[in-house]
């Protein structure tokens, strides 16, 4: 199979093209109860070059058979902290091996530029394994001295144990699958939890190459299960199964809401990890240019299509112009093609009907008085592309100014003081994340607090690092990926009380 002839993919990628068609539950790869698929359509040409078993309620329900198989009577029950760290290492190892595969892979499935997934996605997935291997043999509780003032005449001994919290259903998004794949996957396996996977529906090809790596590496049958399909089939029973402890969420706030409630029945334990709208205030002592070059890289990163995407730009007055020239030049000079393509810079979006949202927020905000500095306005060819879009004249009730509109389109908004800026800023339902260009590090300090938000960049954004604890405020989420913070989401804390 050749899609892009002047952009030949791997021999190794293609192969996969060619057997890519079905789950895995617990150490097979198994076609649909149903017999039903899905088309996994290129988004830079519109075509459909694979399919994929779909799969629904019935195989949610036998994989989450197979993963309670293995996490209560199989050899994953048995494994020591020392082993599951060094299972995580040959599978960074592996993916590391196979890294320009799974590349290619996403570039082809989500239409991201295949560089970027190069050095971006698959470079933080392998780190972020990497870490959590480390995490595997540190998992620990306490002692203490316990009173138990209610029997004074015998001596007790207190303790705490984290014990795995079980199954877990894990659902994931589009925008960065292997990614966000490595967040849910390798936190579950490095605390001894097992898991069903459910991709998204538009890009499930990188979480199955990523499922063949985990059999490769040496996993037990049914540690990790994965079922394509359909949000409100297999997602929905995945995030309603009475058979599972927790519910891992990454995606829309609107999705993330009804999965909550649906896992709330169950008294399921749940991460939600949600939308964004998130604020880059630039300061009036900020180099316009290295404002606007940053302000590129937090709107546009990604075709936009990040929770974190800097899509409101708060510009102090005296710089506006100057910044919002600066973003407008970069926007309009930013090569768009089909991800595959080393060279291009800015992708297709995922599918038709987000390329037709993007479009729908660009067009209300021409319908409200907004302009479009640059851009504005679809791609050219068959592709799910837009334009680069710098959105000027728009006032903070605008509805593009409200809501995510997960595409690259930022608006551009002067502002003259600290407290208005803030309250601008924090005017939002969403607190996931924000950036601050200065180099007044006083002025810095005292507005960090202010701003609602779960990360707060200085002079960069859209920086992860697989230590820092990562989650938002408000309707961004409900708990925190990464760092320290997510082994407290795959574990519970049983303490124990022995009367001597």
């Amino acid at each position: 199979m050749q899609l892009y002839p002047e952009h030949p993919v791997g021999e190794n990628t293609r192969a996969f093209l060619e057997r890519a068609g079905r789950m895995l539950i617990g150490a097979d790869w198994v076609g649909a109860a149903s017999g039903e698929t899905l088309a996994v359509i290129d988004p830079a040409s519109g075509e459909t070059f694979a399919r994929v078993a779909a799969g629904d309620a019935a195989d949610v329900d036998r994989a989450v058979a197979a993963a309670r198989k293995a996490f209560e009577h199989g050899e994953w029950s048995r494994v020591r902290p020392v082993d599951r760290e060094r299972l995580l290492l040959r599978l960074a190892d592996l993916m590391e091996e196979n890294a320009q595969e799974l590349a290619e892979i996403e570039a082809l499935d989500n239409g991201k530029p295949v560089t970027m997934a190069r050095h971006v996605d698959v470079a933080l997935a392998i780190d972020f394994m990497r870490y959590m291997a480390g995490w595997a043999t540190k998992i620990e509780g306490s002692t203490m001295e316990v009173s138990v003032p209610l029997v004074r005449d015998r001596e007790f001994f207190g303790f705490t144990r984290r014990e795995p919290v079980g199954v877990v259903g894990a659902i994931i998004p589009w925008n960065f699958p292997l990614l966000m794949a490595a967040w849910k996957v390798g936190p579950a396996l490095a605390t001894g939890c097992t898991m069903v996977l459910k991709p998204a529906e538009e890009t499930p090809l990188t979480a199955l190459r990523f499922g063949e790596l985990v059999l490769e590496a040496g996993y037990p049958a049914g540690v990790l299960n994965i079922v394509p399909g359909l949000g409100h089939t297999a997602g929905a029973a995945l995030a309603g199964h009475p058979g599972i402890e927790k519910v891992a969420f990454t995606g829309s706030t609107e999705i993330g809401k009804l999965v909550g409630k649906a896992a709330l029945d169950n008294m399921t334990r749940v991460s939600l990890e949600l939308g964004g709208k998130s604020p880059v205030i630039v300061l009036d002592d900020a180099d316009p240019a290295v404002a606007a070059a940053g302000a590129a890289q937090a709107i546009f990163f990604n075709q936009g299509q990040v929770c974190t995407a800097g899509s409101r730009l708060f510009i102090h007055k005296s710089r506006f112009d100057d910044v919002v020239e600066g973003l407008s030049g970069i926007a309009a000079g930013m090569k768009i093609g089909p991800g595959i393509d080393p060279s291009t810079q800015i992708g297709p979006l995922v599918s038709s009907v987000q390329q037709k949202r993007v479009m729908g927020y660009i067009d209300s905000g021409f319908e409200e008085g907004a302009r479009a500095a640059t851009g504005g306005a679809a791609g050219d060819g068959l592709g799910f592309f837009v334009k680069p879009t710098v959105l000027v004249d728009v006032r903070d009730d605008m509805k593009v100014v409200r809501e995510e509109i997960f595409g690259p389109v930022v608006v551009a908004l002067p502002y003259e003081d600290l407290d208005e800026v803030a309250r601008r800023a924090n005017d939002t339902p969403y607190g996931l994340a924000a950036s601050i260009w200065s180099n007044d590090l006083s002025r810095v300090h005292r507005l960090i607090p202010k701003i609602k938000a779960g990360t707060v960049w200085v002079n960069c954004h859209n920086m992860l690092d697989s230590a820092m604890p990562f989650g938002g405020y408000k309707q961004s989420g409900i708990g925190r990926e990464m760092g320290r913070a997510v082994i407290d989401l795959y574990t519970e804390s049983k303490s124990v009380v022995m009367m001597l």
